[in-house]
């Protein structure tokens, strides 16, 4: 698919993708949502791409989330031909789904957040591995403000593992902004830089996370995600004894072949 609401261009061993609609805050619109289906369904294959860093074009933000415009268009809109609930239902399928390939794509991804991250902006900033922020930044839960409920795209999901379940609570119920440094005082960001510095920083960090093992990174993302969704710490050891055990054998094979 040829994108006209993304950028994507790799260096290396990392990727780079641009949400890039500046003038629109990066505002969501239906092509967007269907170029990001197709862009992460292409990355669960793309085993050449290690780290993935994703960020918004322009100085305005990251991603402001839904285009109310394009959502306010019954007939042309999100749900084309009308918005009867099953087309309603397959559109917000479409958008949840992007949070579920960005978990299970094999490249961590790192989040370059400068300006708004809201709503929808917000949910792709959570399902990031890791959360690098402008001193400029700032997160909003907006879902609950557009008429909605406050838990969408898997805000109710992570929301509450990042920043603990009453703060969680509170942004998802009331919809209120959390500022650069609060979000960095809550665990939401884990680094605040300036403009500047956000992207060489989010390249320093990509680039120290391909210096290691390139099966060693996709298993420790493997069992971050299990842990993510484990029933209990049993689940979690498992994963992490089988992932340690495999290196610890192929170690030994290793040395073995060596000395022969």
């Amino acid at each position: 698919m040829t994108y006209e609401t993304l950028l994507y261009e790799t260096e290396g061993e990392v990727g780079t993708l641009t949400y890039n609609r500046p003038k629109m805050v990066n505002a969501i619109n239906p092509q967007m949502l269907e170029e990001l289906n197709d862009f992460w369904q292409e990355r669960q294959r793309d085993f050449d791409t290690r780290v993935i860093i994703v960020r918004g074009a322009g100085d305005k933000g990251f991603c402001s989330g839904l285009d109310m415009k394009a959502a306010a268009d019954l007939e042309d809109g999100f749900s084309p031909g009308g918005p009867t609930p099953e087309r309603i239902y397959n559109a917000q399928n479409r958008f949840s789904s992007i949070i579920r390939l960005m978990r299970t794509c094999p490249q961590p991804v790192i989040a370059a957040v400068h300006g708004p991250a809201m709503g929808a902006g917000l949910s792709f900033a959570l399902a990031s591995d890791v959360r690098l922020a402008s001193v400029d930044s700032m997160f909003c839960a907006q879902y609950i403000n557009i008429g909605t409920g406050g838990a969408d795209m898997g805000s109710s999901y992570f929301l509450w593992r990042i920043v603990g379940w009453g703060r969680a609570a509170e942004m998802c119920m009331t919809g209120d902004r959390v500022l650069a440094d609060e979000a960095y005082r809550i665990g939401l960001a884990n680094h605040l830089y300036s403009r500047e510095e956000l992207m060489p920083a989010a390249r320093a960090m990509a680039e120290n996370m391909v210096s290691k093992t390139r099966l060693g990174l996709r298993l420790t993302k493997d069992a971050l995600n299990a842990a993510l969704n484990a029933s209990s710490l049993e689940d979690a050891n498992r994963m992490e004894d089988r992932n340690q055990s495999f290196f610890i054998v192929g170690g030994l094979w290793q040395a073995q072949q060596e000395s022969e």
